[in-house]
């Protein structure tokens, strides 16, 4: 039987890294986007013809959204894998941070992937091992200034994975996060090349990540490798955060 697994965030630079790499490892996929549809049909159309034994299907939702979780829902079949890769950022002051960019942060990074999982954990359950794996941050342990209310929001997927991880174990169904430092995106376009340079200088190993380092460690996680993880939060930044 086909091994499928959803991908929030296809569309984003992580979040196709991400698939391009599952599908190589032989999982159908669905795609999920929010708006990007051009990206990711584009991804449909060059993994199909990659790979002619797999599926790869579009599905949308925007996570702004109170009820995006059950419109993404009724959209899934078979499944053992989530990785939440998508996301939404906001850089300023938090006295200057407009309350409905806090309730969209709270509910693209924190509710509707949680009520997601309350939707589709019967799916998850039917299969002999699942993996549910969450793109956190650095910022969800360290902090920053700037990004406070994406820092909280982060902190509080890094609790979930924790405390979910407990509550399914029983079901065979593994709960882990990913925390990126600095990455190669265009999430840092409102940093300086200035800026950027200087934290390359804090960055032990000397250079930012690349998405396919977050790639390959997703990968691993849903490999069956690594399948006595669970529960964890590991940091992929060079050294930056120990």
């Amino acid at each position: 039987m086909k091994k499928f697994a959803l991908v929030i965030g296809a569309s984003g630079a992580i979040g196709s890294a991400i698939v391009k790499r599952l599908a190589d490892r032989g999982w159908s996929l669905y795609l999920h986007f929010n708006y990007n549809r051009t990206k990711v049909n584009e991804l449909q159309m060059e993994l199909s013809e990659k790979y002619k034994d797999q599926e790869f299907l579009v599905v949308q939702s925007d996570f702004s959204l109170n009820n995006a979780a059950e419109l993404l829902a009724s959209q899934l079949y078979s499944l053992q894998a989530i990785v939440f890769a998508g996301g939404h950022a906001y850089y300023g002051l938090i006295e200057d941070t407009p309350v409905e960019e806090m309730d969209k942060l709270w509910k693209v990074h924190v509710q509707n992937p949680m009520r997601l999982l309350a939707l589709v954990s019967s799916k998850l359950r039917a299969n002999k091992v699942s993996y549910v794996l969450f793109i956190g941050s650095i910022w969800g342990e360290a902090g920053a200034a700037f990004e406070t209310v994406y820092s909280a929001v982060k902190g509080a997927q890094h609790a979930f994975v924790k405390s979910y991880a407990k509550e399914v174990a029983y079901n065979h169904i593994l709960v882990n996060a990913i925390a990126p430092g600095l990455i190669e995106t265009k999430m840092n376009a409102h940093l300086s090349e200035d800026e950027q340079l200087q934290l390359q200088d804090d960055i032990p190993l000397g250079r930012p990540g690349s998405i396919e380092d977050v790639a390959n460690l997703v990968a691993f996680y849903l490999s069956g490798e690594a399948d006595y993880i669970t529960g964890q939060i590991i940091r992929i930044n060079g050294g930056w955060y120990i």
